[in-house]
């Protein structure tokens, strides 16, 4: 299983958000490229970028930010954030970004998702972020009635690369992830999964990856707070 430690970007600097709002944002820095080179040092084998205010927007604002992002570090980078066009999904994949997720644009527009997977194999990932099993949409501001499952399910035979599944109420409360919901997800679909929201504790990353069908999972604040050693919860993953 992989850990994908978070660098969440707002105004240009390294936040986390409690549960999806933007008022309760907490600032850990204001050099995320320095600190995607401390995960680097530090052993990852990829990172998970989120353009914060993009989300909001539904274009890209922190920009600058990722690029600085990209230019400072050799590990492969994941993002998601105000990315709803062809055009956009083609700039950052030029950028250099391993791997873009489009969350708001596979509930409104599915066959946007399935034309990027087709044209950019294995670059594209859909974010499916819930509430009590439904999903949300334009940076968690709007809710569904579409479920979770559901939505994974359509995009079966689209070719995605991965589904990164969040838990909004689990997101930045340090009260441990949904396994259960993410174990469902898991096996209801054989696209990969990987777990985000609330990742708070090294058990959590073990009990992840111990249901043997979670391919990854995503932690922001536990890392920045020092609840979790990345290193030495990289070297876990790997025994």
């Amino acid at each position: 299983m992989i850990l994908y430690p978070a660098i969440d970007l707002k105004d240009g600097q390294c936040v986390r958000l409690l549960r999806g709002e933007m008022s309760a944002a907490t600032v850990f820095g204001d050099d995320p490229a320095a600190q995607a080179l401390k995960f680097q040092t530090a052993g990852c084998e990829w990172l998970h970028l989120v353009d914060l205010n993009g989300a909001f927007a539904g274009q890209p604002v922190n920009a600058a930010a990722v690029e600085a992002i990209l230019k400072a570090v050799k590990v492969p980078a994941q993002l998601g954030g105000g990315i709803r066009d062809m055009a956009t999904i083609a700039m950052w994949l030029e950028k250099g970004l391993s791997r873009v997720i489009l969350g708001t644009v596979a509930v409104e527009n599915p066959d946007l998702v399935r034309q990027a997977a087709k044209a950019f194999p294995g670059h594209v990932a859909v974010g499916i972020d819930a509430r009590k099993g439904r999903v949300a949409t334009k940076g968690w501001a709007t809710e569904t009635d579409i479920m979770a499952t559901d939505l994974a399910r359509s995009f079966e035979d689209a070719g995605v690369a991965a589904i990164i599944y969040t838990d909004i109420d689990r997101d930045g409360a340090m009260q441990g992830p949904n396994i259960e919901a993410t174990e469902a997800l898991a096996r209801a679909v054989a696209i990969p999964v990987i777990a985000s929201g609330g990742v708070s504790r090294m058990e959590d990353l073990i009990t992840l990856r111990d249901t043997g069908v979670i391919a990854g999972a995503i932690s922001g604040r536990a890392l920045y707070d020092g609840a979790i050693d990345l290193s030495a919860a990289l070297q876990a993953l790997k025994a």
